[in-house]
């Protein structure tokens, strides 16, 4: 965990300067490094992240057909469930073996952005298992919360002011989905992953792991180290907005899941993704005369369409 660092976050939430400026360099140094760190006290109870990972299981334990009337090819907005081999984060590579579900925000059928037929926004949609739905729209609400605190830290880091990102987070387009991984199929061959080696599309991603390992990040020199799943903690990386809005200061770094355990692996990821006409254009205390702006601008929400649009060619 070394090239990964463990972040506490109480100074943040804490909300004093130099807590806040504390914690913005810990997290400035991990984003222009690997990419990746990991956060602890977050404010998450355990109580909730346990409660999500049951509702988890008790999910992908439904009949096939169940599942399938989710199928998110129902979906414009590539809202409910994907049959495993459905996905290939890597479009050079077979199928990822992995099934999950997505959800984004929750909305109304007389929500603005649904009647508008805003890119990538509809009514979530839900299986008729007890529970499942209040306990994951509780979650994603928390996470939401540290989210959008740890974008605090990242202005700060910057050089900008504190809430710099809140305009671009009040109508998001933040997404969640649970995962879940059989054991690998055979000897791992370099072509069968569980998710194939890829970057997030948004600002931050935040991970929770069931405790079983898989999550591998890669190494600036090529090489890859797992990531061992820590209790209490969330695995937090940077997302294709991010570094594109920091003009590459921040890296948005390649990872991948292979599950070797041997059992099965069961993952949440929290995307927070900016307001769908966000504007992703290269923050100026990025750029200098000897570092000038390397995007062009553009709206989020066609920014991400470019990326998902391969993902489920």
């Amino acid at each position: 965990m070394e090239e990964v660092p463990l972040i506490d976050l109480g100074p943040l939430r804490d909300g004093t300067a130099a807590g806040v400026a504390r914690v913005a360099r810990e997290i400035g140094a991990a984003a222009r490094d690997i990419g990746f760190f990991a956060v602890a006290n977050h404010g998450v109870s355990d109580a909730l992240v346990a409660e999500m990972f049951a509702a988890t299981r008790a999910f992908f334990a439904l009949p096939l057909e169940e599942k399938d009337a989710l199928a998110i090819e129902g979906s414009a907005a590539y809202l409910g469930y994907a049959r495993a081999e459905l996905e290939r984060l890597d479009p050079t590579l077979p199928g990822d073996v992995k099934e999950t579900f997505n959800m984004g925000r929750e909305r109304a059928a007389d929500d603005p952005d649904v009647l508008n037929g805003t890119p990538f926004v509809a009514p979530n949609r839900w299986p008729a298992l007890p529970g499942f739905r209040a306990t994951m729209v509780r979650y994603f609400e928390t996470l939401t919360q540290v989210a959008l605190d740890l974008h605090r830290a990242i202005a700060v880091d910057l050089g900008l002011p504190e809430h710099f990102f809140a305009g671009f987070y009040d109508r998001p387009l933040a997404a969640m989905r649970v995962l879940h991984y059989p054991p690998h199929p055979g000897d791992f061959d370099g072509t069968r992953y569980g998710a194939g080696p890829h970057t997030d599309y948004g600002g931050i991603t935040l991970l929770a792991q069931d405790g079983t390992e898989g999550l591998e990040v890669r190494r600036r020199d090529g090489t890859w180290i797992a990531v061992a799943p820590a209790a209490g903690t969330f695995v937090c990386n940077i997302g294709d907005a991010m570094m594109r809005w920091t003009n590459d200061v921040y890296v948005s770094n390649a990872h991948r899941v292979v599950n070797r355990s041997g059992r099965e692996r069961y993952s949440c990821a929290f995307f927070c993704e900016p307001n769908p006409d966000a504007l992703i254009a290269c923050i100026p205390a990025c750029a200098s005369p000897s570092r000038p702006a390397k995007y062009p601008p553009i709206a989020f929400s066609d920014f991400l369409r470019s990326k998902v649009e391969a993902v489920y060619s």
